[in-house]
């Protein structure tokens, strides 16, 4: 008799803390925030990168707008087709520049949203969007993790929220698409990144080498469904 009213006063515990749980304990908020652009100490979470790596004369900023005009992350730079002469890598032409997450503590579980948003202004350039997942794509012994990439435009001067769903981001190896049918483990994120090339993007977009500048204030996660 005692184990069955021990029994029961446990379930009644739990139903008693079940009732308190909020809506939000069940189901997820119907977006999240992923990263800000609103401080300096946020911009600490990426670090950049260009072929400037391998030889190639392109650079980069990551920097905070003025925030007389609200705070926002404002990547930019120059595109180069050059290589330096003296260079050790066997490369042929440079144009690429980037901005990437330092990776986190554990993943960043994205398991019940399907789409990724940012908000951001351009300059009529088409960007990379990058995310990177736990390696298991690649063999073992090597040390990359895995990328997704999609597009995403970025209109000039003008403010817009760019939508991209899970669905379309595609598995790719040192930027060139993998042919086979894989899909993305959206709860073992690792980190993101944006970054731009002087050739490629969307038929219409501005590309070539030069100044490439896009203004960022926030990545999100949405459910849209």
């Amino acid at each position: 008799m005692s184990r069955f009213r021990s029994l029961w006063q446990a379930s009644l515990n739990v139903t008693k803390k079940a009732l308190t749980w909020n809506v939000e304990d069940w189901v997820p908020p119907a977006e999240r925030y992923i990263f800000s652009f609103n401080s300096k100490e946020e911009l600490k979470k990426w670090h950049l990168y260009s072929d400037s790596e391998y030889g190639g004369l392109s650079s980069a900023s990551l920097e905070i707008t003025d925030p007389s005009d609200g705070r926002k992350g404002v990547f930019s730079g120059n595109l180069s087709l050059d290589v330096s002469e003296d260079s050790k890598w066997k490369i042929t032409r440079g144009g690429f520049c980037g901005m990437r997450s330092k990776k986190v503590d554990g993943f960043i579980d994205l398991e019940a949203y399907d789409t990724i948003a940012m908000k951001i202004k351009g300059d009529g350039r088409c960007y990379i969007s990058t995310i990177y997942t736990e390696n298991w794509v690649n063999s073992p012994g090597q040390q990359e993790d895995n990328s997704w990439q999609s597009f995403v435009f970025a209109p000039k001067d003008d403010w817009c929220i760019a939508k991209i769903p899970l669905a379309r981001y595609l598995p790719t190896w040192r930027g060139n698409v993998i042919d086979a049918n894989l899909e993305m483990n959206p709860s073992r994120i690792l980190g993101m990144s944006l970054s731009v090339n002087a050739g490629g993007g969307f038929s219409g977009a501005r590309s070539g080498p030069g100044e490439f500048r896009v203004e960022i204030e926030w990545i999100k996660a949405l459910r849209t469904h």
